[in-house]
This record gives structure tokens, sequence and C-alpha cells, in this order.
């Protein structure tokens, strides 16, 4: 059964009881991810307002200006919404490494398992760096 929402050409952001929603950020060139990150509503009016991108820190619980700090900002190319408006996909243009560590992108590690049939996660699952240029 379809929702309303999913044919709509209205933008009403699904946000979560905590106020948050989901944004994944990917570079609007290559379409890498780049990072996984939480808006509230006032993230998602600055962005909108100023062409960089702003989140939700959940640790600091405070308004982020992604790059206000380190210089490494995220400049918004556009923003793609999923079906159930409740996820925003980010294609930005960034400025230096995506993520805290200095790398491009937070998604730096891989799980591995040396039993690819098991379905439970054990001792022989682990985690290893893949490869950065």
């Amino acid at each position: 059964m379809t929702d309303p929402r999913d044919e709509t050409t209205a933008f009403t952001p699904k946000f979560g009881a905590d106020g948050l929603l989901p944004a994944i950020a990917v570079d609007a060139e290559t379409g890498e991810v780049l990072m996984l990150a939480y808006m509230n509503e006032e993230a998602l009016k600055r962005t909108l307002a100023t062409g960089e991108v702003h989140y939700w820190s959940r640790s600091r619980a405070e308004l982020w200006h992604k790059g206000a700090t380190s210089g490494n900002i995220q400049e918004l190319a556009e923003i793609l919404i999923d079906c159930d408006q409740d996820t925003l996909l980010l294609r930005v243009r960034q400025r230096g490494p995506a993520c805290h560590t200095g790398r491009p992108s937070c998604f730096y590690r891989k799980l591995v398992t040396d039993n690819p049939e098991s379905k439970e996660l054990n001792g022989t699952v682990q985690l290893r760096f893949m490869d950065v240029e």
C-alpha cells in the first residue's frame, strides 16, 4: 500500500521522536559515502539558508556547522529525500577530509569474517582497514 507521502511534491520531513533526521553525506561528483550524521529542524534550515551543511551533534548536544573549526566545510550541492521523508541524502562538495580522523570518509573499515556462511557475530568477525587513497 502506498503512503501519500510517497507521491507528494510537498517537503514534509518526518523527524524522529528525538527531533532528528538521519542525513547521509555523499561526494557530489563521485558518489562516495562520506559520513552519516543527524539534522534537527534548525540544522536543516541553516543548511538551506547558507548552502553549507549544518548538523545536530548528538554527543555535544549542539548545532554543528561542519568544518567551521577545521575548515573541512561541506558545501551543499543537492538534497535528495527518501520515500518516507525520514532520511536525507546530501550531495556535497567536501573541502578536506570528511572524517575527524583525517580520512576522506568515515567509512574506512569493513566487517569481514572467515566464515561468510555464519549468521552470528562472534570471535571470527573483525574489522579490517580498507585502502585509503
